[in-house]
């Protein structure tokens, strides 16, 4: 592989025929030695968008790789927006530094605005790449774990008290029940992003998948008979010296309803030979420690940033979410690419929102990416004034923007992408 400068490095989108390339170009940027499998070429081509999907090449080698694809990313409120979500992002070690993420993030930019996205989304692998593209941590995350035999929860039941059941089901049942529940889940939850049919079929063990384990999965029905919750889950078998030391780790709990979020985890919480509950990634503010008379038997693992947002249609997104009570705010929003540029008026109200450009005076100034830390309602204007990250411009305007933006549950997204 070269180590030259990389001025003759192309940066092109990518054809069918070269992603398995593409992949060896994913596999080396994230560290894994070995190269993608025939299983793993087919089992990605059914789901990448090639006109989407850019590569950097250098004397024939990709050595970086660049992907986006369509999301749908609820607000406050439970109107979902379009937003272009972005992945596999690498640059091989030989051409760190040399402005290819520059360049590839500039194409895939310009063409969601021109598509007419509002925002960008992403996961980070690490924290300070991003924030200069734009993007802001808009969504959290914490994972716990939970020592069972200190819940104090009733370890005598099973069936849940408000008359709902729980049943063991296969893939097959997931696959046919579980995404309109998730759809319920995702007009409620601000955060939370569509899955598609090939995610659900990926979930479920019916693509190839060289890492496949087994799940277990539960569905919880209401006393009337809907599916309100499911609860999928592994379990890691240890025994010492005959005596139970079982983990069941979570990988997907979703509930549309408290009952079913409450009978799920007191099912999970109190199994025979289930000695430590890992949750998987849930919101900072999630209920979980709240349903245990013990909440020191949970113990917070992980707390970090989850999903990252980049505005690209200030209006569109603000215009699109409710806010906590009715005003207005004029902010000014710094973005050197022009996406999010302008000094702009919102005005809240209980039947909608307006988003105008205004040459009214600034109240509050901050950069798209702060912007985007405050959209979903998770960050605060007040800390980030503190610390020098927003302008108040007028006295109390971090304040009011907490008013209208900061919301009552904190987003959450489940997923990673």
């Amino acid at each position: 592989m070269s180590t030259g400068t990389g001025t003759d490095t192309v940066i092109r989108t990518i054809e069918e025929t070269e992603l398995a390339d593409w992949l060896l170009g994913v596999h080396t940027g994230f560290l894994v030695s070995a190269p993608a499998t025939k299983e793993e070429v087919e089992a990605r081509r059914e789901s990448t968008d090639f006109s989407r999907t850019q590569g950097a090449f250098d004397a024939g080698r990709c050595v970086g790789t660049f992907r986006s694809f369509a999301q749908r990313l609820t607000l406050p409120g439970g109107t979902a927006v379009p937003v272009s979500a972005v992945t596999n992002v690498t640059v091989s070690a030989t051409h760190r530094r040399r402005g290819l993420l520059s360049r590839m993030m500039e194409t895939d930019l310009r063409a969601a605005k021109e598509r007419g996205d509002a925002a960008a989304t992403l996961t980070a692998a690490e924290y300070p790449i991003y924030g200069r593209f734009g993007f802001g941590p808009a969504v959290s995350v914490a994972s716990w774990e939970v020592d069972t035999a200190r819940t104090g929860l009733d370890r005598r039941r099973s069936a849940p008290e408000c008359g709902g059941r729980l049943d063991f089901v296969d893939g097959a049942a997931v696959r046919e029940l579980a995404p309109a529940l998730h759809e319920r889940v995702r007009a409620t939850r601000h955060g939370v992003v569509d899955r598609d049919e090939r995610w659900w079929r990926f979930a479920t063990g019916d693509l190839p998948r060289t890492d496949w384990t087994e799940p277990f999965q539960v569905l919880y029905r209401s006393p009337d008979g809907s599916v309100d919750g499911l609860l999928t889950y592994t379990v890691d078998e240890t025994w010492v010296a005959k005596r139970p030391q079982n983990t069941a780790s979570v990988r997907d709990l979703v509930a549309a309803t408290p009952a079913a979020e409450r009978a799920l985890w007191h099912f999970l919480l109190t199994a025979d030979w289930v000695m430590t509950v890992k949750t998987g990634p849930r919101a900072p503010d999630d209920i979980l420690p709240l349903l245990l008379p013990d909440p020191r038997a949970a113990r917070i693992t992980t707390q970090a940033d989850s999903v990252w947002l980049r505005p690209l249609d200030v209006p569109a997104l603000l215009e699109a979410r409710t806010y906590a009570a009715p005003g207005s705010l004029v902010v000014d929003v710094a973005d050197p690419d022009g996406y999010a540029a302008g000094r702009w008026l919102l005005d809240a109200a209980e039947d909608g929102a307006s988003c105008t450009p205004t040459d009214r005076p600034a109240e509050l100034s901050l950069t798209a990416g702060e912007l985007g830390c405050l959209m979903l309602g998770d960050e605060s204007a007040v800390r980030l004034a503190a610390v020098g990250r927003v302008t108040e411009d007028r006295p109390g305007a971090a304040a009011r923007a907490d008013a209208l933006l900061r919301t009552s549950r904190r987003p959450w997204c489940p997923d990673i992408f």
